[in-house]
């Protein structure tokens, strides 16, 4: 069993995101917004291309909570998205154990590209042992 301190942390680089990933999501997802998947309607609305779903991205953040702890420890998780994660980069996520107390770990969570920009802040407190 993973115990967490303050100051873990834990990185996951994503795959890149490419407009086969986005079509696959989409299908998964259910989430067939055009701005996600098709260049011509974005370009009509001033969208210079398409960009990943935030949710794929917050997904990405789940996966890397899961792959520190089990899910059953997971007591909550939240994001704000902030910015978009155009087709071709590729995304990192990171998370660090800021405080435990009362047996919960509380983590700050970022989903970062290459150059620097944060698309997503977030928060989780999963059960600390």
């Amino acid at each position: 069993m993973t115990t967490l301190n303050p100051g873990d942390t834990l990185t996951l680089a994503c795959p890149k995101i490419t407009r086969t990933s986005l079509a696959l999501y989409a299908g998964a997802s259910g989430d067939h917004n055009p701005v996600h998947i098709d260049l011509d309607a974005c370009r009509a609305v001033g969208i210079p291309d398409v960009f990943a779903h935030g949710m794929l991205s917050m997904a990405y953040l789940g996966r890397l909570l899961t792959d520190w702890v089990p899910q059953q420890r997971l007591r909550s998780y939240e994001v704000r998205f902030s910015a978009i994660t155009p087709v071709n980069s590729i995304p990192v996520c990171k998370g660090e154990v800021t405080r435990v107390e009362d047996g919960l770990a509380r983590l700050d969570l970022t989903v970062t590209l290459p150059d620097g920009t944060v698309t997503l802040r977030g928060s989780a407190v999963v059960s600390a042992n």
